[in-house]
């Protein structure tokens, strides 16, 4: 039961700022309304959403203090853990003991310090795997043994602890040099659940490992994907504006035919990198989307740095567009592969439709994605650590055109209908989102 009399059960959502994470935290929003929950969302100034494209929710913002959207990813969460803590006691006091709970993402640890001020039960969300999560507990582990720095020779090695498929080399830090005090600590904070009465993963049993809730001890809702649990897959979250052209373009391509390029919403590329890319695809032959977001490679407003030979050549085969609807391409019949940085949201919408992927992950969370879509899950190719226009060319041929490809694709379409399986009754998220809602209402029970 989501309410008590004719009082609905109101949550508070905390999102960090970033679209890899403010997506997930909005299709959670949305999970829980369609389970008859009042939803807030408290969201700083930068990045912020609009609230006209979810009339369903209450949205408030906070005064953050980021001023400007290239400043260190550290220096800003630093920032929002630091500014947002008295905007949001003024908020939830505001609120009049309304709020049952508040749900904050985990990078924002002075939500459940000022929780536990105020007495009001905190659930920590990650937006990613539980594998990630796990990885940052073995770096602590690492650093506390002194095991770090470790020698080059040891990176293919597999990380003890972890899933055996995980190496030094794809851990979210490097290992090859000291850990400085401001990551020791940043790492402590990411890591620790603190006074939280629960976790939300937006992960699914199929996909990870959830030893992790054995360590914390608290009660653990694996409830992904969100996007599918949500409202409508379709749902409006992205902070850029998407160009919605390039879906008449794939109207007109054959099945399967096109590769659909797209690099996230954060990394910065070298122009070299740009153009070993762009190579690598003309070369390769095949008919692609590319999605490139405006000022995202360094130098550039947006791909002025391609020689106009180079772009004129790549674009007679394919479209490049500054954003994409992500899940309506992924979802086209034309599209036959993915060629991603591989975060998580990508991962899940990939596939939840089926998409086999070409991996070329940058930092964070992306190369434990990468090692388990290809060496776990046996449906993405491994670019390698030179992203030059050879390997790039190798690797859409060999997704897009070559039986290995073929057998991906195959792999991906038995997860997509597993994922499918799992977000309807009696699936395992489905299963996971009833405990959700029956603990997130007994927290508003009278005692």
């Amino acid at each position: 039961m989501e309410q008590f009399g004719t009082r609905k059960v109101r949550v508070m959502l905390v999102p960090l700022p970033l679209q890899g994470h403010l997506t997930p935290m909005l299709q959670l929003a949305s999970v829980l309304h369609l389970r008859g929950f009042s939803v807030i969302v408290a969201h700083t100034e930068f990045n912020s959403p609009d609230p006209q494209l979810h009339p369903d929710f209450t949205f408030i913002p906070l005064k953050d203090g980021v001023c400007s959207p290239s400043a260190n990813l550290l220096d800003m969460i630093a920032a929002i853990n630091t500014n947002c803590m008295e905007p949001l006691q003024k908020c939830i006091v505001e609120q009049q003991g309304q709020v049952s709970c508040i749900i904050y993402d985990s990078l924002l640890h002075f939500v459940d310090t000022l929780a536990h001020c105020l007495k009001l039960p905190a659930i920590f969300f990650r937006p990613t795997t539980a594998v990630y999560m796990q990885s940052y507990l073995a770096l602590l582990s690492l650093h506390e043994k002194m095991i770090i720095p470790l020698p080059e020779s040891q990176l293919e090695e597999p990380v003890p602890e972890l899933h055996p498929a995980i190496r030094f080399k794809d851990l979210p830090l490097s290992v090859l040099s000291k850990m400085s005090q401001v990551l020791i600590d940043f790492v402590k904070s990411f890591s620790d659940i603190k006074s939280a009465v629960a976790v939300i993963c937006n992960s699914v049993e199929i996909l990870d490992d959830f030893s992790l809730q054995h360590q914390y001890q608290v009660p653990f809702f694996p409830i992904g994907p969100l996007h599918k649990m949500a409202s409508s897959s379709s749902m409006q979250t992205s902070l850029l504006q998407e160009d919605p052209g390039c879906i008449a373009w794939l109207d007109k391509q054959g099945l399967k035919s096109v590769l659909y390029v797209s690099l996230g919403s954060v990394a910065t590329l070298s122009s070299e990198v740009l153009v070993e890319t762009a190579m690598g695809i003309a070369n390769s032959g095949q008919p692609f989307l590319w999605a490139i977001r405006p000022s995202s490679v360094a130098g550039s407003e947006w791909i002025e740095c391609l020689p106009q030979g180079l772009r004129e050549v790549i674009q007679e085969r394919g479209m490049i567009v500054k954003w994409a609807p992500q899940k309506e391409v992924l979802a086209h019949p034309a599209v036959g592969g993915f060629l991603s940085h591989c975060g998580w949201n990508s991962t899940l919408e990939s596939m939840s439709q089926g998409v086999a992927m070409i991996c070329m992950p940058f930092f964070g969370d992306q190369r434990i994605n990468a090692r388990f879509l290809v060496h776990v899950w046996e449906v993405g190719v491994e670019i390698g650590n030179k992203a030059d226009r050879k390997s790039i060319e190798e690797a859409v041929r060999v997704l897009m055109v070559e039986e290995q490809g073929k057998d991906m694709r195959l792999r991906a379409a038995e997860i997509k209908h597993k994922l499918h399986l799992s977000t309807v009754k009696d699936g395992s998220s489905c299963r996971a989102l009833d405990d959700l809602v029956e603990f997130i209402t007994s927290l508003s029970a009278p005692k």
